[in-house]
């Protein structure tokens, strides 16, 4: 049994980044990271553009100008203006070539087409210039950017379709257990509903990891291998729940053994998710984690979170670890560190009632692990905690 910061230094150091590329269209391409240095198509913006609603001038020395059209966002045409004339403009519009600047439409009064404008303003006031954001050529994101909603939205205003990114890691998730349903059956007795694969699902979805396969293998020596080894084939992550332990129908660390899948470490001193076993076979990672659901995502938390991170050769690979100060009172059983489920907000944090790793509502309510290291006994209140932050 090895330590916590042991684990995490073991996960850190055994998963590689996975390197390869693939491409996918720009609206899809959300989280994934940038391949390669992505260059500009296009100006952006590709024409003058009024900068707001008002009228684009040909600057003269007097403050009247005489109106001869208007320009609305879209049109194509460009009005020719001599000087002392105006054309009505809006927000986003492409300024005439004869145009010097915009005057908003706030300090303009017009009669007819007659308008006065309220003082005298400098060329190009109002007005974008061609290629402000990015000229056709230059750098438009580099490799290894994160694409956000935002990147998504400037690379599509580049006319840009498909990007090369990292590939992200392809996941299986495996449940394992004779008691095990799925909800909308009829429920027997001594049978409980699957949860494990949907809570794993939507950790790794909230992630932006969405190449995720389930599947489901009963108590079973032999269909625990066959499965087992198919899916670490064909798969970069692995995750299995249940059948770690050292039951009579626990066959997933035999399974993994017969598969020669070399062991990194097995059981970690912590609570929840003591029997948390990691391994690698070639370059696929294999988590084995507790069948008890909150030990099973406390564990997907410290340690797959890291994991996953470092296929997509992140440097940040650990979850924010903050001090908050306890709103609770807390009595730590036993000399092996703890995770607690725990609730933070704006500096303080609250630790819940129901820390058994088989208990999901404490968990579901949850935002935040409270760290309650091998020599804490007891968390006062107002007592200065570790605290990680969930992505939830």
């Amino acid at each position: 049994m090895i330590s916590i910061e042991d684990a995490i230094q073991l996960v850190k150091l055994s998963v590689k980044p996975i390197l390869k590329k693939t491409t996918k269209q720009v609206e899809k391409a959300g989280g994934y990271f940038l391949y390669e240095d992505q260059y500009a198509p296009i100006n952006m913006p590709p024409f003058r553009q009024s900068a707001m609603d008002g009228y684009a001038l040909n600057l003269h020395d007097d403050l009247t100008y005489r109106l001869i059209g208007e320009v609305k966002a879209g049109d194509e045409h460009q009005p020719v203006l001599k000087k002392g004339e105006a054309v009505r403009i809006f927000t986003g519009a492409a300024i005439p070539d004869t145009a010097d600047a915009v005057m908003m439409q706030e300090k303009v009064k017009t009669d007819g087409n007659t308008l006065e404008i309220e003082h005298h303003i400098d060329k190009e006031h109002n007005i974008r210039p061609l290629g402000e954001q990015v000229k056709t050529g230059d750098l438009a994101l580099k490799k290894g950017t994160k694409l956000t909603p935002a990147a998504i939205g400037y690379l599509s205003s580049l006319g840009i379709k498909d990007v090369s990114v990292f590939k992200k890691p392809s996941i299986a998730l495996v449940t394992t257990g004779n008691e095990l349903i799925e909800a909308g059956q009829d429920l027997p007795f001594g049978k409980i509903y699957e949860s494990n694969s949907k809570m794993l699902l939507a950790a790794l979805y909230s992630l932006k990891f969405y190449d995720v396969s389930i599947h489901k293998v009963a108590d079973d020596y032999e269909k625990t291998v066959t499965k087992l080894n198919t899916v670490i084939n064909n798969h970069d992550l692995v995750l299995i729940t249940g059948g770690i332990s050292v039951g009579d129908y626990d066959f997933v660390g035999k399974a993994l053994n017969q598969l020669n899948v070399k062991e990194v470490f097995y059981k970690v001193k912590q609570k929840p998710g003591k029997p948390l076993f990691f391994g690698k076979k070639e370059d696929t990672s294999i988590f084995a984690l507790p069948g008890n659901p909150a030990a099973a995502l406390t564990c997907f938390y410290v340690y797959v979170f890291i994991a996953l991170q470092n296929m997509m050769n992140r440097d940040a690979s650990e979850l924010p670890r903050i001090q908050a100060k306890s709103v609770s009172d807390f009595n730590k059983k036993g000399d092996r560190p703890q995770f607690l489920k725990a609730v933070y907000n704006d500096g303080k944090v609250e630790i819940l009632e129901g820390q058994s790793s088989a208990m999901q509502h404490t968990f579901a309510v949850s935002n935040a692990l409270v760290f309650a290291s091998e020599e804490v006994t007891k968390i006062n209140r107002n007592d200065t905690v570790e605290t990680i932050l969930l992505p939830v």
